[in-house]
């Protein structure tokens, strides 16, 4: 399986509202429940108005077309992780799924997953 690093510095914040929100960026996560509105998105990108952020992310998704019917990918990464003392911040899309885990940990994961026989894309500006 082939994994894919998203370019860049991702931040994880919490909004307020969405008036501040720029929907035409290139990447970003929005979430909005009774209780929230979440958002991952490029740490260039956190609009003015967040209530709350951690930054220090990056990012790495599973490439192709993950069907609903395939079981266990997510927890798969998710526990070889883990077992390696990797917290993740996971998202996913119609597509496929996206993991996060804190820049300082960057190196480990991609380590860790390559010796597990994941083939990695790692970008021109990745960061240690």
């Amino acid at each position: 399986m082939e994994l894919t690093e998203i370019k860049g510095n991702l931040t994880v914040c919490k909004l307020a509202d969405m008036s501040n929100m720029d929907t035409t960026k290139e990447f970003f996560f929005l979430a909005k429940t009774d209780d929230e509105i979440s958002l991952v998105c490029k740490t260039e990108d956190v609009p003015n108005k967040c209530t709350e952020r951690e930054d220090g992310w990056k990012g790495f998704y599973i490439n192709g077309v993950l069907e609903f019917s395939m079981v266990g990918i997510l927890a798969k990464l998710s526990t070889l992780l883990a077992d390696n003392g990797i917290s993740i911040f996971a998202v996913s899309t119609y597509n496929t799924d996206y993991i996060l885990v804190k820049s300082g940990h960057w190196k480990k994961t991609v380590d860790v997953l390559e010796k597990a026989g994941y083939k990695f894309k790692i970008s021109g500006n990745s960061i240690e």
